[in-house]
C-alpha cells in the first residue's frame, strides 16, 4: 500500500520525458465494485473473484502507444470504504483521468456516483478526464441500473460512459484506453496552443516546462488577456 505521507513525485502530475508522457489517473466508486479487478484485468489480464478490499491505495503503471507516442498510465486503485476516505483523498491530487465505476447490479452504488464526483472535484486540481463505468455487465439477470440509466447520467454529467466486465474483461481495456486517448489529445492541443502562443509571444512563457491541462476556453482566456497585457504594457 502506497503510503500518502511519503512523496509520490512522479505521480502528482502530468510529466513529460524525452521518451514518454506520464498520467495519473484515479479508479474511484463505492467499495466492491470491481475496480481492483479492472485494474487487474487491464495490467495483468488477471481476474481474482474472491479478492479482498483494498486498504488504502495501491498503484500500477501500465505503457500504451498513442499516435506513436509511448504514455504511461499510473493507475491509483482507491479504497471504497467510508473509513479510508480521509487517506485517499490526498492521492486525487495531480489526476488528469478518472474512472468512476459503479455495480451495474447494486443501485446503492450507482446512487452515490454524485458524491464520487464531488469528492473528485474537490480534491482535484484540474479538469480530470472522467469516465462513468457501470461494472460486472455480465450480472444480466441481475441487473438492477439499465444502461439508460448509466449513459444518461454521464451525459447530464457530461461524462464518458461505458459497460464493463472485469469477470469476461467485455470493455475493460477500452475503458481505461479511452481516458488516456483523450488525456493525450488535451495535452496536445495544450502543447500547440503554448507553442504558437511562444512563437508570438517569447517572454509570456517564460522558461517553465510543467504541463497543465486546462479547458480550452480557459487556454483561450488566458491567450487573450496574455496578448491584451503585452499591448497595454507597450502603450504610452
Amino acid at each position: 500500500m502506497a503510503n500518502p505521507d511519503e512523496e509520490q513525485p512522479e505521480s502528482q502530475q502530468t510529466q513529460q520525458t524525452d521518451d514518454y508522457y506520464l498520467f495519473k489517473i484515479v479508479l474511484i466508486g463505492d467499495s466492491a465494485v470491481g475496480k481492483s479487478n479492472l485494474l487487474a484485468r487491464f495490467a495483468r489480464d488477471e481476474f481474482h473473484p474472491n479478492s479482498k478490499s483494498t486498504i488504502g491505495v495501491e498503484f500500477q503503471t501500465q505503457k500504451m502507444t498513442i499516435n506513436g507516442k509511448e504514455v504511461k498510465a499510473q493507475i491509483w486503485d482507491t479504497a471504497g470504504q467510508e473509513r479510508f476516505r480521509a487517506v485517499t483523498s490526498a492521492y486525487y491530487r495531480g489526476a488528469v483521468g478518472a474512472l468512476l465505476v459503479y455495480d451495474i447490479s447494486r443501485r446503492l452504488t450507482f446512487d452515490s456516483v454524485g458524491r464520487w464526483l464531488s469528492e473528485l472535484h474537490t480534491h482535484s486540481d484540474m479538469n480530470v478526464v472522467t469516465i462513468l463505468v457501470g461494472n460486472k455487465s455480465d450480472l444480466k439477470e441481475a441487473r438492477e441500473v439499465t444502461t439508460a440509466e448509466g449513459r444518461a447520467l454521464a451525459e447530464a454529467q457530461e461524462l464518458f460512459f461505458i459497460e464493463t466486465s472485469a469477470l469476461d474483461s467485455s470493455n475493460v481495456n477500452a475503458a481505461f484506453q479511452k481516458v488516456v486517448k483523450e488525456i493525450y489529445n488535451i495535452l496536445s492541443r495544450k502543447v500547440m496552443q503554448s507553442q504558437e502562443l511562444k512563437v508570438k509571444d517569447p517572454d509570456w512563457m517564460g522558461n517553465g516546462k510543467t504541463v497543465v491541462l486546462k479547458a480550452e476556453d480557459e487556454n483561450k482566456k488566458e491567450t487573450e488577456e496574455a496578448q491584451a497585457k503585452k499591448g497595454s504594457c507597450c502603450s504610452s
